[in-house]
């Protein structure tokens, strides 16, 4: 069970963000990651609990940030409820899309893992739903993800397998680099893995 750090800060002026403490695991039902999320100076500003089944579809998410809280599942492409602060009114939403996307690195592990790319093929489109900070608004974007090449590095605990992605934004025309080792991001636009407690744990495979 994979459990660490990440730092967060904005991927274009570099600004720090905070930290993502989490852990997560594969289970024969999918994977699921758990995570807390804190200020730059060591505040609690919010919770991810996203769970996958085993193609990857979310099959619960629980987002907390700003007092803001989301819950969705994939139900009818995707479906949620976004509370607001004083809990005293809920709004629903519901997009023909497979999956979310979000600040949390749980994400970029979850898309890869919908999408099982292989190296050399042509970007795939897909179309996400994305919660905004701070307040958790939900936007639709269409990004392409392609899987451009797959390194073996020998490590203490055995070979480890990271796996490089190009992730394009095809609203803006924004192209970022994503590396991914099994269900640990190692990099991404505004991650870094800063501590990592145990190896990254491998999917199984299809």
């Amino acid at each position: 069970m994979p459990r660490g750090r990440y730092s967060l800060h904005d991927p274009h002026d570099h600004t720090p963000l905070g930290e993502e403490h989490f852990h997560c695991a594969p289970g024969p039902s999918g994977w699921r990651y758990v995570a807390q999320v804190v200020d730059p100076d060591g505040g609690h500003r919010g919770s991810v609990d996203l769970a996958i089944d085993e193609l990857g579809r979310p099959i619960r998410l629980e987002l907390n940030a700003a007092s803001w809280q989301v819950r969705g599942a994939a139900i009818d492409g995707v479906t949620w409820v976004r509370t607001d602060p004083t809990g005293t009114e809920a709004t629903e939403g519901n997009v023909r899309a497979p999956a979310f996307t979000g600040t949390s690195p749980a994400f970029l592990v979850a898309t890869a893992r919908l999408l099982r790319l292989e190296p050399g093929t042509p970007a795939t489109r897909v179309r996400l739903v994305n919660f905004t900070d701070p307040v958790l608004a939900p936007r639709t974007v269409d990004q392409a993800w392609a899987l451009t090449a797959s390194h073996t590095h020998d490590t203490d605990s055995g070979p480890l397998v990271v796996d490089e992605y190009q992730v394009s934004a095809l609203d803006t025309g924004e192209v970022h680099t994503v590396h991914i080792a099994g269900d640990v991001v190692l990099s991404a636009p505004g991650v870094e893995l800063e501590h990592l407690e145990t190896p990254p744990s491998a999917f199984p495979a299809d």
